[in-house]
């Protein structure tokens, strides 16, 4: 589903037209919090529950993806299709890069893993350029 969708032609209830305007208007990856308090300054009556909820069902239909690193909290994308990342392990800042993997890439990981892949992303941890100043 592309982002510049129009958020009105997609059926969704006020809420999740609301959370899912937060995520493509964010600049970065935002946790659920930070979409709760976000979406709370667009309609306040909204709760966490609501917010977590919606998450989940816009995640499961499409509309946006979901980043997890180990047991930190998730982040949530307005790009929903196969793509990298680039995050800073000074100040968190995730950057999105679409990288194409070879198949000879993912094949070795499989084999490598002996797992049977279901997805795989490229996640390059590093200082971003302001960090490494």
């Amino acid at each position: 589903m592309s982002s510049r969708e129009n958020i009105k032609d997609l059926g969704l209830t006020k809420q999740r037209e609301v959370i899912l305007q937060v995520i493509r208007e964010a600049d970065e990856h935002l946790t659920a919090n930070e979409i709760f308090d976000k979406a709370k300054q667009l309609l306040p009556g909204i709760s966490f529950a609501t917010v977590y909820n919606s998450l989940r069902f816009l995640k499961e239909s499409g509309h946006i993806g979901e980043i997890s690193f180990g047991n930190g909290a998730s982040r949530f994308d307005a790009m929903a299709s196969r793509h990298d990342h680039a995050l800073c392990t000074k100040c968190g800042k995730l950057v999105d890069m679409e990288i194409e993997l070879p198949n000879e890439v993912i094949n070795f990981a499989a084999q490598f893993s002996k797992f049977k892949l279901e997805s795989i992303e490229l996640t390059l941890r590093g200082l971003c350029p302001e960090c490494s100043k």
